[in-house]
């Protein structure tokens, strides 16, 4: 991707990415993001899940949402996502730092309108959230897919940030008898917990 005024960075550009391969790699691993615009002149930042596909991220959500309504109109948004891998320990609290990697998005809302095209979307993000679960699950209604609004993005000004690698301790700390070195985040997926419903319903081979 070329980079833009937007998207590059104004420090420590070295860390930038704009190649797709980083920035479509980041939005696969990553579950939720931040959709931020301004409506009436206040500033409002949503978690929301998200999936990409191609070259466009797509979110969704009720028809009756505000801010969902507000953006389809084409108010221009920010859209970002991190993911943490390490707490960056140094020899001093100044260098201590997180090894990340994050994408920044520009753009505008495309609403999808074609109603076979948003059930594939929601697909797609069923299959992104507990995967290979789109087939075991009872189908989707039409009600359903009238009531959810779908929105996509296209990834034309996008970057990535990514810092990893050990802490950078000035050289006159490096002989302290201060530990430095990394803490690895471990995110990832527990096992399954049923409900009251499903004691007695085997767990799914998708979800074991």
């Amino acid at each position: 991707m070329t980079p833009t005024p937007r998207t590059t960075p104004s420090r420590l550009a070295k860390r930038a990415h704009f190649d797709e391969a980083t920035i479509y790699s980041i939005l696969d691993e990553a579950l939720f993001c931040t959709v931020s615009t301004v409506i009436d002149g206040q500033p409002f930042a949503i978690p929301t899940a998200f999936v990409r596909y191609d070259d466009a991220l797509y979110i969704h959500g009720s028809v009756g949402s505000h801010f969902v309504r507000t953006i389809e109109g084409g108010a221009p948004v920010c859209i970002t996502v991190m993911l943490a891998d390490a707490l960056v320990v140094a020899k001093s609290a100044f260098h201590h730092s997180v090894n990340y990697r994050s994408v920044v998005v520009f753009g505008a809302a495309t609403k999808v309108e074609d109603y076979q095209q948003k059930v594939e979307v929601l697909k797609w993000f069923t299959e992104k959230i507990v995967p290979d679960s789109w087939g075991y699950l009872r189908p989707i209604t039409e009600s359903e897919v009238r009531k959810t609004t779908v929105l996509a993005f296209p990834l034309h000004e996008a970057s990535a940030k990514v810092r990893t690698g050990m802490p950078n301790d000035d050289e006159e700390d490096q002989a302290l008898p201060i530990w430095s070195g990394l803490i690895p985040l471990l995110g990832g997926r527990g096992a399954a917990i049923a409900d009251n419903l499903s004691q007695n319903i085997p767990l799914p081979n998708h979800l074991q």
